[in-house]
């Protein structure tokens, strides 16, 4: 069982998936049907566009983007070390995966494929010998 919690540790809502399991033993599907199920069962297929949920994807990464912002690197790693404060991080983290997973899944995308295939072309674009160690857009190498 898997459980959601709201701020004060109160469940709000339970599904049917091992709450133990990891990375290592899940599989992009199964992330995408577990969205698909939470999304079903609350009705909301019908605000879920590809239009609105880049929106939702762009909101919850500058969610993301603005617990770093203005923050040193020595800062940053403060935060990262912090329990309270790296649990925003992550709900945060979760809530683009969210977002990306749902988009996927409403508009038929394979997610392995495409970054796969993306991968491949940015190798080309960034060969290990002109990129490696360098900082630089493809286009400045």
């Amino acid at each position: 069982m898997c459980r959601g919690f709201n701020g004060k540790g109160n469940v709000i809502w339970v599904m049917d998936v091992p709450a133990s399991m990891d990375d290592s033993d899940v599989t992009l599907s199964q992330m995408k049907d577990l969205v698909r199920v939470f999304c079903e069962e609350r009705d909301w297929n019908q605000y879920h566009n590809p239009k609105d949920l880049a929106i939702g994807m762009v909101t919850e990464s500058s969610e993301l983007l603005d617990i770093f912002r203005f923050k040193s690197p020595e800062d940053v790693e403060g935060i990262m070390a912090d329990p309270g404060r790296s649990a925003h991080v992550r709900e945060e983290l979760s809530d683009v995966l969210y977002f990306v997973l749902r988009f996927a899944q409403t508009n038929g995308i394979d997610l392995y494929t495409e970054f796969v295939r993306k991968i491949g072309i940015d190798g080309e674009k960034y060969p290990v010998e002109k990129s490696r160690g360098r900082n630089l857009k493809y286009d400045e190498l």
